[in-house]
């Protein structure tokens, strides 16, 4: 019988459920990262395969199949994986699944707000470089609003009060002062960054490259 959510009730700690698992398209191209919990829901509603990387062997195995052999892993393999306990039996939590039916690759822009600006800039103030309180700092458009300088990534830093007032309604050029870095709008959420420890990433590699470490944690 086909084991469904119902008939196999997660029971796992939070921490297991929550841990990262890369998605493929049916293009084996890499779109973004989902929870466990997730990954199991798209297993079970059949939208989904778990890809095992082996060696640099690809497997492919649909919910049944990666629950059939859930004995055997545990037998053999209790060490490679991070187990999620069901009513049933333990069962492997999954580190890559693959969409069967998906080829278009998500668009996401990352919103621009106060909390995602800040962790941008890591609390800096882009002109005199140091760290500050969150309190004690303001965001500052680096070409004046009454200059026709708008909300946007490229044009809005972080400032230390002391800087922005000695900036004023000037651009930086015009003050003599320097931003740290050119603002630009991050690749992925700086506020919901994910950091994947080396056993994950050592599964991801084939589809990844290192510089896709802090990818997006989506659900």
């Amino acid at each position: 019988m086909r084991c469904t959510p119902c008939h196999c009730q997660m029971i796992a700690p939070a921490c297991s459920l929550d841990a990262p698992v890369l998605v493929l398209n049916r293009s084996w191209m890499a779109t973004r990262v989902v929870s466990v919990r997730r990954a199991f829901i798209l297993l079970f509603r059949s939208v989904a395969e778990v890809i095992s990387v082996n060696q640099g062997r690809y497997e492919v195995f649909d919910v049944d199949s990666w629950i059939a052999i859930a004995q055997l892993q545990r037998q053999y393999e209790a060490g490679e994986h991070e187990w999620i306990r069901t009513a049933s039996r333990p069962v492997a939590a999954p580190r890559i699944i693959r969409l069967v039916g998906c080829t278009r690759m998500p668009e996401y822009r990352v919103p621009l707000n106060r909390r995602n600006l800040f962790a941008r800039d890591e609390n800096r103030c882009q002109y005199c470089g140091q760290r500050f309180a969150m309190s004690a700092l303001s965001i500052d458009h680096v070409v004046p609003q009454s200059r026709g300088g708008g909300n946007t990534w490229e044009n809005l830093v972080c400032a230390c009060l002391r800087c922005n007032t000695r900036k004023g309604s000037r651009t930086p050029q015009e003050a003599g002062m320097q931003l740290v870095k050119t603002p630009a709008m991050p690749r992925v959420c700086p506020d919901r960054s994910l950091r994947v420890d080396r056993r994950h990433y050592e599964a991801w590699k084939v589809f990844l490259h290192e510089a896709y470490w802090n990818v997006e944690l989506r659900d």
